[in-house]
């Protein structure tokens, strides 16, 4: 898992989110979970854990594409530190963490992601990144 800097978030892989010691030792207070795949992660009750079951490519629902990266811009903007993991790390996670950062930016979406790939290893579905991109495009809360 890495850290986007200098934000307080960090975006990793499921098995990120289980790493409980590295959790505790980056000072991390939320987990954010998007893999639909994925049995919901059992975290200890001083954690804050949200769950989204996206999918990694085209198909998901777009109030839940909104909650998602609308709730991880509500945690940054209270500087709670976050992070946010999905199957592999490398689709899901980047995509949203873009999507939350350009809200609280505000920054246009590619640009956010580009920040989010200098810090961490990105393959981003082309599915999943026109879903997101629509969703945030045509919401009432960024930029195109």
């Amino acid at each position: 898992m890495n850290q986007i800097k200098p934000h307080p978030l960090w975006v990793g892989h499921a098995g990120d989110g289980q790493a409980l010691r590295q959790l505790f030792a980056d000072g991390i207070k939320a987990v954010v979970h998007l893999a639909a795949e994925e049995p919901p992660l059992q975290l200890p009750r001083e954690l804050i854990y949200y769950r989204f079951p996206l999918v990694d490519g085209p198909g998901n629902d777009a109030d839940l594409l909104q909650l998602a990266f609308g709730s991880v811009a509500g945690l940054l903007k209270k500087e709670i530190p976050t992070l946010i993991c999905c199957g592999g790390g490398m689709s899901r996670s980047p995509v949203v963490a873009a999507a939350a950062l350009a809200m609280v930016a505000p920054a246009a979406l590619e640009d956010c992601l580009k920040k989010v790939a200098d810090y961490h290893r990105t393959d981003v579905s082309p599915g999943l990144w026109a879903e997101v991109h629509h969703v945030f495009t045509s919401g009432s809360f960024g930029a195109a």
